[in-house]
């Protein structure tokens, strides 16, 4: 099986083409880091203008790297949300016109699905059910994830995501953009333990994450002028992992027998992350399963290889018609909770 992956939820366009037999033939990312950090943070309108110029491009770039053409492909998979609905739809009508024009099967895939099941891509052992912290600019929640179309969510921020909170200390900070891998290199020159800042929600019987409160402390202790700007980066981090390995651990204890702490998202990227969640994972007696940094990005290989999943597990091709979606939760029966998590 050979499918197409498209990706356009964000700031990343991509486009990659997957075998069934867990082989990346060939794929390309093209970020908008310059066409952003004028503004600190991804501007939508931007976004989806640079989706449209650079996606058709990158589809061809990548059928000639693999030596292939659009007749080879058993499937066409787009992200068809949660997103920013401009890039959303330019890359869903984009894998419409191809399936359209090569009669072949469209495949929407929901953004959070791709990176709950990339994992899974790298790591051929990775059997279900397994629980999944998943972190990212625009989503932080704790999965327990039960199959292909199956999830039940534990937990989700009832604010912030943590991605988010990462861009935003590295705006305070005058770091630029993107944050996150700014944040984690002025984090080595500090000291973790210099800039007293809050653990939001630790300790608490409500499941969920937290990061405004913490983003305001870092803003507080910024605008004092008494920490240095590294010690603030280091602090700031160590307490966002303090958080995850809280919640985290709370939220293995509410779920049954799983095989693996699996981690995914952009923010899983971030070393320091990785191995205070690795720990944890060996603390629980878990295997722990990460992606490489290119597959924890928004990337078009994990769009495929989730629209595999899908077909393998017996699921039909979407129609033609199907919308794309600002908002699509993995757990639609997850209970609402308080403040804006409910968007999760």
């Amino acid at each position: 099986m050979l499918v197409l992956g498209i990706e356009s939820s964000c700031d990343e366009t991509a486009a990659a083409l997957v075998a069934g037999d867990r082989r990346i033939l060939a794929q390309a990312i093209a970020t908008q880091d310059a066409e952003h950090a004028p503004y600190g943070g991804v501007v939508p309108e931007i976004a989806a203008r640079a989706h449209a110029e650079r996606l058709t491009p990158l589809i061809e770039r990548v059928l000639r790297e693999a030596g292939l053409g659009l007749a080879d492909c058993n499937a066409i998979a787009a992200t068809a949300g949660p997103g920013l609905i401009g890039g959303v739809m330019v890359g869903l009508v984009t894998a419409k016109a191809l399936a359209m024009a090569g009669e072949l099967p469209l495949l929407a895939i929901n953004h959070l699905e791709g990176h709950a099941l990339s994992p899974r891509l790298v790591d051929p052992q990775l059997t279900f059910p397994y629980a999944l912290l998943l972190v990212s600019g625009g989503h932080c929640q704790l999965l327990e994830v039960q199959g292909v179309g199956r999830y039940r969510r534990l937990a989700t921020t009832i604010d912030d995501a943590l991605g988010e909170a990462f861009d935003k200390t590295a705006k305070i900070l005058g770091l630029g953009f993107p944050g996150g891998p700014a944040v984690e290199r002025l984090a080595t020159e500090g000291d973790s333990r210099a800039v007293p800042l809050p653990r939001p929600l630790v300790g608490s019987t409500e499941p969920h994450f937290s990061f405004a409160g913490l983003k305001s402390a870092v803003l507080r202790a910024s605008q004092s002028g008494t920490f240095r700007p590294a010690d603030i980066a280091a602090s700031f981090q160590q307490a966002a992992i303090d958080c995850l390995l809280d919640r985290t651990r709370r939220a293995l204890g509410a779920m049954g027998a799983v095989s693996a702490l699996v981690l995914a998202g952009g923010v899983a990227a971030n070393r320091q992350v990785r191995g205070a969640l690795e720990g944890l994972a060996t603390e629980r007696g878990l295997r722990f399963v990460a992606p490489p940094p290119l597959l924890c990005t928004d990337n078009a290989a994990m769009i495929a290889w989730a629209g595999i999943e899908r077909l393998e597990a017996g699921f039909a091709p979407d129609p033609l018609d199907i919308a794309a979606r600002p908002r699509w939760p993995l757990d639609p029966a997850a209970e609402p909770v308080r403040g804006a998590g409910v968007k999760a």
